[in-house]
């Protein structure tokens, strides 16, 4: 199972492991996989903290994480939005619909929702200034070995920064023209994903797309994401010329994952005709479990999503509250949900993330057996 990716990270399988868990990028490193952590929500404090626990936890092994600097952001003309610049940015009409929609669900209010006064004014999330702060960060941990970006090609500083330290630098895609982009930004890995991905995705398939990118920014090695989730999902993405795959929903129900206890109740039982992409958390597409959430704001009467990074001020405190309420609240039960992809048909039972990659493995090496036996026989 050893690609070009395995050499140029030294690691046993090319098995990539996106994950907002500390818990699971450790378990996948140590099981031979490359976990990446993604960074977009954390603090610069916060995310230091992560990082040194998890160059603790890895051992001598590399690991990932993960930024997000999108092309197109509201307020990146004037230099980046400051979260006290936000709330009068907000349209009333937005703000009414959310407490509407908590209004009718039974989603109490809750004290500790308020801002203290100590409250910090951070760069918004996903802007090019919160991923400078978050990436002063990540160099001061010498066992990142990968910084990936999303939703745009990699700015000049992250590549540059990166490669001066020794840093590979991978880039996410959704189409021919855009892997083009990261590749001429300089990246070293492409990583196409398909529409079936959870998060920020296109709308091209995954079979259409990988064969597509491979073309276009060979000899860059690509990895392929969006629906893979056992092993002979990785041995078609192998051969459709991938030489390696990036996953991100199947650690959402492993036993290290911090899935919220209902929406991992959700995906267990979900197939895979229950997810949506839908704009109605971050701004952008995003495909994630379709829940009474994303059925309110795909209704005709309701307001537009605002733009990326607004849809998600707009919506944090509400998020949080039907979080903190799912466990004895009906209504919060219905509204919650995240971000999967449509492998979330295939998850269907909680077990360690290391197993997880070891089924990989073993369902990659039983598929491409069979596919040799073609061959002979």
């Amino acid at each position: 199972m050893r690609t070009p990716v395995c050499d140029l990270l030294d690691i046993e399988f090319p098995i990539f492991a996106f994950s907002h868990c500390r818990d699971v990028v450790a378990a996948v490193t140590r099981a031979g996989g490359l976990g990446v952590l993604g960074a977009v929500a954390y603090s610069p404090e916060g995310l230091d903290v992560a990082l040194g626990w998890l160059d603790d936890h890895v051992g001598d092994r590399p690991y990932g994480v993960d930024v997000i600097v999108p092309a197109r952001y509201v307020g990146d003309d004037t230099g980046g939005l400051r979260s006290s610049q936000v709330e009068s940015l907000l349209p009333a009409e937005h703000r009414a619909f959310v407490e509407d929609i908590l209004h009718r669900y039974g989603v109490d209010p809750l004290p500790e929702e308020r801002d203290g006064p100590g409250a910090v004014d951070r760069p918004m999330p996903f802007s090019r200034q919160s991923a400078h702060d978050l990436l002063e960060v990540v160099w001061a941990h010498p066992k990142v070995k990968l910084i990936a970006n999303a939703l745009g090609p990699a700015p000049d500083y992250l590549v540059e920064e990166a490669h001066r330290r020794g840093l590979l630098v991978a880039g996410l895609v959704g189409k021919p023209e855009h892997a083009r982009r990261q590749r001429d930004a300089g990246v070293d890995l492409v990583i196409a994903q398909g529409s079936e991905a959870g998060g920020h995705t296109g709308e091209i398939g995954t079979m259409v797309l990988v064969p597509q990118i491979v073309d276009a920014v060979d000899p860059l090695p690509v990895l392929a994401a969006g629906g893979i989730a056992d092993g002979r999902q990785v041995a078609a993405a192998l051969a459709l010329g991938a030489s390696g795959v990036w996953c991100g929903s199947v650690w959402l129900t492993t036993d290290e994952a911090e899935t919220h206890p209902v929406v991992k109740e959700k995906f267990l039982a979900a197939t895979s005709a229950d997810t949506v992409r839908s704009r109605s958390k971050t701004g952008k597409p995003a495909r994630q479990l379709r829940s009474a959430w994303t059925d309110e704001w795909d209704r005709p009467d309701t307001p537009d999503p605002l733009g990326m990074p607004l849809q998600s001020a707009l919506v944090a405190a509400a998020e949080g509250r039907i979080a903190r309420s799912a466990a004895s609240s009906e209504g919060a039960r219905q509204l919650i949900n995240y971000f999967v992809g449509q492998a979330v048909g295939q998850m269907n039972a909680s077990k360690p993330a290391a197993q997880v990659v070891m089924e990989m493995v073993e369902g990659y090496i039983a598929a491409a057996s069979k596919l040799a036996d073609s061959l002979s026989g």
